[in-house]
């Protein structure tokens, strides 16, 4: 059966003794910063009347205060937990958090390739993380696929099945975050599956806020002509009856 995150009680009640961890040595890689950037704001902009929901990136991820860091994921996921403690510890330490994350993401790059389903892959799994997925936006020069997933079952990782759309699109369920995850042409995006559609991200977010804009001022201009009209035809009428 697959295993759940289950949010323990804290072992750590007071981590203000603790020294915050390390920032993650990283190296520019503007290619999964395109493709990482946007995909997480638009899953942060789709959680975000929720309080109880953690979605952090880019640090590093231990089991216990004082464990070595290794891993430092793109993006985690974490339902009914609290962000206090990550911002303070700048990491996510599952003793302090009181639940492993249920959802972690690794876009590929250049230095983690072959690591991001090897050995990463190995590590979350011991770390009892619920889904670990990965993303390769050149379709294979990176990792071994352009999607994969894997969700815990009994302690292990067992692949989560990957659709191969005709059109080249690659997509996979994800139970942690009730979305799907696609491949759309090199892009990362999520969709709802109970609409069909992405969720937007900021870009596409603005595009439609002026597009609306645009249709109320349309919308105002037609009603100022529309007003101008009727009182130009109030007023002809009234001539029209001085003169009878």
């Amino acid at each position: 059966m697959t295993t759940p995150s289950v949010l323990k009680r804290l072992r750590v009640k007071d981590y203000s003794h603790i020294e915050p961890l390390p920032d993650p040595p990283r190296e520019p890689d503007m290619q999964q910063n395109r493709v990482l950037v946007p995909a997480e704001s638009a899953l942060i902009a789709y959680f975000k009347p929720r309080n109880d929901v953690v979605i952090c990136g880019q640090g590093y991820l231990i089991e216990d205060v004082g464990d070595p860091v290794q891993f430092s994921p793109d993006c985690v996921f974490a339902d009914g937990a609290s962000s206090d403690s990550i911002d303070d510890l700048n990491g996510y330490i599952i003793s302090v958090i009181g639940k492993p994350p249920d959802f972690v993401l690794e876009v590929a790059s250049r230095s983690t390739g072959v690591r991001d389903y090897t050995v990463k892959r190995e590590g979350y799994a011991a770390l009892g993380v619920r889904e670990y997925w990965r993303f390769n936006h050149t379709g294979g020069r990176y990792h071994n696929a352009p999607l994969g997933g894997d969700a815990l079952v009994d302690g292990a990782y067992e692949p989560i099945e990957i659709v191969h759309e005709p059109d080249g699109r690659h997509w996979g369920y994800s139970d942690a975050l009730g979305l799907e995850l696609w491949w759309d042409d090199g892009e990362l995006r999520f969709r709802d599956p109970e609409t069909g559609r992405y969720l937007p991200t900021p870009r596409e977010f603005g595009d439609a806020l002026e597009e609306a804009e645009a249709r109320v001022e349309q919308e105002r201009a037609a009603r100022l002509a529309a007003e101008a009209e009727l009182r130009r035809l109030r007023e002809r009428l009234e001539r029209n009856n001085d003169s009878n």
